[in-house]
């Protein structure tokens, strides 16, 4: 069970740092460059708001999650890691 959990875990990281890569056109870096604890958003990856709403897109469209309420999103964008645990939380059937 917990070596599943890791699987999952594992590709939905891989397929965020692609997915933000590709969509957020961030230049010269590759996803393997980002780290699952960076912070996302000011001196960390350095995105912004505008960054912000093109990933709550992004989580409708691969994920079918809805992000509705923006202080949880703060907590949920922090990084990485974050975002992935609620992916994955979120989208067990």
């Amino acid at each position: 069970m917990a070596e599943q959990k890791q699987k999952g875990l594992e590709e939905i990281r891989n397929k965020l740092k692609e997915l933000l890569v590709s969509s957020l056109s961030l230049e010269n870096i590759k996803p393997e460059d980002i780290k699952d604890d960076e912070v996302l958003f000011g001196e960390g990856l350095g995105l912004d708001s505008l960054d912000a709403v093109e990933i709550v897109v992004l989580l409708q469209r691969n994920f079918g999650l809805e992000i509705k309420d923006m202080d949880q999103g703060r907590k949920i964008f922090y990084s990485i890691e974050t975002l992935t645990q609620y992916i994955y939380e979120n989208t067990k059937a």
